[in-house]
């Protein structure tokens, strides 16, 4: 049951998507004209297929007017001398670059086989709905009509439950195994800041373990998986003969020019700000927190594992450190356009914790970028183009969501549980053997 608590949530503004719930705005006109709810009950009229159909159609209509307008929005990034606006960017104004064209009308379609939304009379084309047609167009744009040469991922509830750890039963592993015997680079990137191997491992373990004993992965192959922890701040390598499967990478073998020229004064000064106000919300909150540094990041964990600190509580935690670090410092990432601050970083809510990480997720995926671009070829300084890249997490909301950033720098799909996971990999299987056959 919905509860009253959620639906005022789900309405704050840092909680929504400004394109999907555009794009919801704009399908709820033709379930309105078409879906007749008194049909399932009346003969009369249009009958329940023909209903469906006539919604299908005007649903595909709608579709592929947007696809249009992202087309013309990507033509207004591509000409440097065009000044006015794109029409898209007049009605949404948040709306940020693409990397790739979307075929919006076919990933509608094979969504509306999937999910039945045309036959629906009742419920009107829901945000996960356009979200999982958005990840459907994406999929398609990287392997039908382009070419997926890496694909990175969250952890917690993209590869595996909350606070869980990827065992070697889980349907995620086989499937980014298949990944590997295909060419792609795998990265997980991760907001755990773990300094040695063996923490890694063990939430890792299943895969690590699968991508050491199975047969069929060439050694070059097993050599493009890579974990990148603490959003970009620690570089893990795949190594069968390390004791947990994985070798640290000195920092100077993989930072990135832009990375490299980062401060440590400026790292020290920033957690000394965030520290600052984290000490701040838990005294003003009353939260049932303890502090906790690390070289890289500062944030507050619960004093007692069994207690939860409200939802709300951490996400005025996030917005409140967020807006100081941001009149302190700026923020920035790579791609983004704007004059990069001397230290870039990330505040999100972590769903018990709160963290501040130096850098972001668009550092973390632009390091796989960079460190698998000279054996994927690719272009723009060495790095995997952000079109050939694929990131997929669970955080893609505009406030505390640390896959947001990873826009910035490649394409991306939004899922909601391992679950999505392993559907948004069946599919991606599925285009890349249609591209291959």
């Amino acid at each position: 049951m919905t509860t009253r608590y959620r639906v005022e949530y789900a309405l704050k503004t840092h909680r929504r998507d400004q394109l999907i719930e555009w794009i919801k705005g704009l399908l709820a006109v033709p379930f309105v004209l078409y879906s007749q709810p008194t049909g399932v009950f009346e003969t009369n009229g249009f009958s329940t297929t023909q209903m469906s159909e006539e919604a299908h159609r005007r649903y595909a209509e709608i579709m592929r007017d947007i696809e249009v307008m992202i087309d013309d929005h990507i033509n207004h990034q591509l000409d440097v001398n065009v000044r006015v606006l794109s029409k898209l960017k007049l009605l949404v104004p948040t709306i940020g670059n693409f990397f790739t064209r979307l075929p919006l009308e076919a990933a509608f379609k094979f969504q509306d086989r999937k999910r039945y939304i045309s036959s629906r009379r009742f419920v009107s084309p829901s945000f996960n709905d356009v979200r999982l047609i958005l990840n459907t167009a994406q999929l398609m744009a990287v392997t039908t009509y382009g070419s997926l040469r890496l694909a990175t991922f969250d952890g917690d509830v993209t590869l595996y439950d909350d606070g869980q750890c990827l065992e070697p039963d889980s349907p995620v592993v086989p499937r980014m195994l298949d990944l590997l015997r295909k060419g792609v680079r795998v990265g997980i990137v991760t907001a755990a800041g773990y300094t040695t191997a063996d923490r890694y491992y063990a939430r890792l373990r299943g895969l690590l373990d699968a991508v050491a004993n199975d047969p069929s992965l060439a050694p070059p192959q097993r050599q493009n998986l890579v974990i990148m922890g603490g959003e970009a701040n620690y570089l893990f390598e795949f190594a069968p003969a390390a004791p947990h499967l994985l070798a640290p990478v000195p920092r100077d073998r993989w930072l990135t020019a832009e990375m490299a020229a980062w401060p440590e004064a400026g790292i020290a000064a920033l957690l000394d700000v965030a520290e600052a106000a984290l000490r701040d919300c838990v005294k003003n909150l009353n939260l049932p927190a303890v502090l906790t540094r690390k070289d890289r990041a500062v944030g507050i964990v619960p004093s007692d594992p069994a207690v939860r600190i409200p939802r709300e509580s951490l996400e005025e935690t996030v917005l409140v450190v967020q807006k100081i670090l941001e009149m302190s410092v700026g923020s920035a990432g790579p791609g983004s356009g704007r004059a990069a601050p001397a230290v870039p970083f990330c505040a999100f809510n972590g769903g018990r914790d709160v963290f501040v990480d130096i850098g972001d997720k668009s550092w973390g995926v632009a390091v796989c970028q960079q460190w698998f671009g000279a054996g994927a070829g690719g272009a723009d300084g060495g790095r995997i183009r952000p079109e050939h890249t694929l990131h997929v997490g669970d955080q893609f909301l505009s406030a505390g969501s640390n896959d947001f950033k990873a826009r910035s720098v490649s394409t991306t799909a939004w899922i909601a549980s391992p679950a999505e996971t392993v559907d948004l990999l069946d599919e991606l299987a599925d285009f890349m053997g249609k591209k291959l056959s």
